[in-house]
């Protein structure tokens, strides 16, 4: 509850051309959000800033975005504890800036800014939340288990690169049978194009891609297809470039902690209140005004906070609350693998759902490609590591990891499998290539299509990456526009050396060929293709199909705990036994990545019960998906595992009796 007083004596102080009456009333005014501009009527936005550094705060409205528009000051109020705010004739779409301290040269955007038209550098807008028109009332969001992942770019994910565009192609991946679509992220940034996690308008949908009342159609459309959308966020830095926090605050970043891009954000330290505020505010944002179905945390390892409660906890607390009845899901990345993250608070944990699984792709990568270098070293791509994978989710849970010479992860027993988010592909990986090159490229047909149907049909979460699900043949490296000046070598240069700790990646004839951050033409490269559905259809059928057989069958769709044991077959082959009351309905997944092997199985987890036998139900082989074909696998004489393939088995009652043993004479 705000009160705002017109200081009289203070607007006689200033030239009259540059003054206007402001509309304040006297009454209290309540706010959805403690900071940034929020209409409080027809024409009337009541604006709120934190600016400790500040001696005084004017608004300062512009007519148009023009360097020579007319621009009107109105004086804000200081608050206790650093705040200023007031309220100023204002309808939705009005572009205003913030002048400190009397600074006749100086206008700065709004840090909680709902858009920025003209980007970071330029003038935020009043945004009017209410005035889309919603038709998800009867929606009621989304849970962890049964979900299926799709990670997508605005920017690259079709031609236009815009949200009207995207949301256009959000029936044929409610086709496909994805359920979840996770946005990269969309705070603003300044240039003509990037990945997004150098964002510094945390609460400003990024100008490239449309109005916020866009992304907003975006997100009803995919309600109306049953997909949820949930959106990835950067808690754990700011961009360098637009971001404008250090002008009203020194205390939104520390030193006390450097991360991979600097100073951390000052969440535990003096002054951390308001900043934890802006934080909080923001994850309450997107689900209340945008309906976002939850949130994916980008590298929470590198998110400091001692506090009693986790700032990532916090915001996802809050989250919730917002939702009210809808449900979301809030998956974080951790390169550390703290399990705590997805533990309840009444064990010291920070209520979270799910964790993206590094340890599955590392794997998945050695086992298809041979490289063990970098953060590879440490896998085997073994038959082992995918069982323990699909029965205990992370692979290294406290071990020694000498990639890092230290210990990494902690233990996940007793975790929902759907709380692992498995995939072969995602943003970083793609890019962590020379040319930012597909996996498929990278390995055999066979052994490619035999990982999909793993990480298809595994009890964890799956995520594909855009483009995955036809085989895409576009890159996917990293680039963003950073203008001319130090900074874009300065990129160039990180991201080279970023690259070489693959020693691959390492040679001068190597980094002569890595694609250049800022040049326009890598990103136009890595729009995707949609032709190519038709044209790769046997991936598009592949997946379609898997997605398809995940969702209906019984076993693959449960996800039960401890529904899943394995056991190794082979030097490349396994098999993953889901198990169901009684045994009678129980699946097989017979995984073999190299040569075709006949076995006579003395193991126990491919016998069936007793009056049944095994039944091919689904096979990488089959000539649809650009196989030779599918064979038998099991039989009453041996087993037979097909080179580079995946086989699912279901129990079906004997067709035959059982053959007796022959009598051999003892002795």
């Amino acid at each position: 509850m705000l009160k705002r007083k017109r200081e009289i004596a203070e607007a006689q102080s200033r030239p009259a051309a540059e003054e206007q009456k402001t509309g304040v009333t006297q009454a209290h005014i309540c706010r959805r959000y403690p900071i940034g501009a929020e209409l409080i009527g027809a024409n009337e936005t009541h604006f709120r800033v934190w600016a400790p550094k500040a001696r005084r705060v004017d608004l300062v409205l512009e007519e148009s975005a023009a360097k020579n528009a007319r621009r009107t000051f109105h004086p804000l109020e200081r608050e206790e504890g650093s705040y200023f705010s007031g309220t100023a004739n204002a309808a939705a779409g009005s572009l205003y800036r913030f002048r400190i301290d009397n600074n006749p040269e100086h206008f700065h955007p709004d840090p909680a800014s709902r858009f920025q038209p003209h980007g970071p550098h330029g003038s935020s807008c009043v945004v009017d939340p209410t005035h889309f028109n919603w038709s998800d009332a009867n929606w009621r969001g989304v849970k962890m288990k049964g979900q299926v992942i799709y990670e997508m770019h605005t920017g690259t994910f079709t031609p236009e690169g815009t949200w009207q565009a995207a949301a256009e192609q959000l029936s044929e991946l409610a086709k496909v049978g994805i359920t979840v679509v996770e946005m990269m992220p969309i705070a603003d940034f300044p240039g003509e194009f990037g990945w997004g996690y150098d964002g510094v308008d945390l609460f400003a949908p990024s100008h490239l891609y449309g109005t916020p009342d866009d992304l907003r159609a975006f997100v009803d459309r995919g309600h109306s297809l049953g997909l949820g959308v949930i959106l990835d966020v950067v808690y754990n830095h700011f961009g360098p470039d637009g971001n404008y926090l250090g002008v009203y605050s020194n205390d939104y970043l520390t030193r006390e902690n450097e991360n991979d891009w600097g100073d951390s954000i000052n969440f535990d330290g003096p002054n951390s209140g308001p900043v934890r505020e802006f934080f909080i505010s923001n994850g309450r944002y997107w689900i209340d005004e945008f309906h976002f179905d939850g949130f994916r945390f980008d590298a929470t390892q590198s998110i400091f906070d001692k506090s009693d409660e986790y700032i990532i906890g916090a915001v996802g607390r809050a989250a919730r609350k917002a939702a009210g009845k809808r449900s979301i899901i809030l998956v974080a990345e951790n390169e550390r693998q703290e399990t705590k993250l997805i533990q309840p608070r009444s064990q010291g944990g920070d209520d979270l759902d799910g964790l993206l699984n590094d340890d599955f792709h590392h794997s998945a990568v050695v086992a298809l490609t041979g490289l063990r270098e970098a953060y590879y070293t440490d896998y085997l791509g073994s038959p082992q590591e995918f069982i323990s994978a699909a029965k205990y989710g992370y692979l290294f849970q406290g071990q020694p990891y000498s990639w890092q010479e230290a210990p990494r992860g902690t233990p996940t027993f007793g975790a929902p499998p759907e709380a692992f988010v498995g995939f072969i592909e995602n943003h970083d990986q793609v890019s962590n290539t020379a040319a930012g090159q597909r996996l498929r490229f990278e390995t055999s047909p066979g052994r490619y299509r035999a990982m999909t149907a793993l990480l298809l049909l595994g009890p964890w979460t799956p995520l594909l990456f855009q483009g995955q699900e036809f085989g895409a043949s576009t890159p996917f490296v990293f680039f963003t526009d950073v203008g001319d000046g130090p900074m874009r070598e300065a990129i160039r240069k990180g991201r080279f050396e970023f690259l070489a700790q693959f020693p691959s990646l390492a040679t001068e004839e190597t980094q002569k060929e890595l694609p250049v951050p800022s040049d326009p033409r890598v990103f136009a490269r890595c729009k995707l293709d949609f032709s190519e559905r038709e044209r790769n259809k046997e991936f598009y059928d592949l997946h379609v199909d898997l997605l398809g057989l995940r969702h209906e069958d019984s076993r693959f769709r449960e996800q039960k705990s401890g529904g899943v044991d394995g056991a190794v077959l082979g030097p490349a082959s396994f098999v993953l036994r889901y198990f169901s009351d009684g045994s009678i309905d129980d699946r097989l997944l017979v995984v073999n990545l190299g040569k075709q092997r006949v076995l006579t199985p003395a193991e126990p987890l491919l016998a069936p019960p007793l009056g049944f036998e095994w039944e091919t139900l689904w096979s990488s082989e089959s000539v649809s998906y650009g196989g030779p074909g599918a064979v038998a696998v099991a039989t009453q004489e041996s087993w037979t595992l097909p080179a580079e393939a995946t086989v699912a088995l279901r129990l079906v009652p004997e067709k035959a009796p059982r053959r007796q043993p022959k009598r051999r004479k003892l002795g």
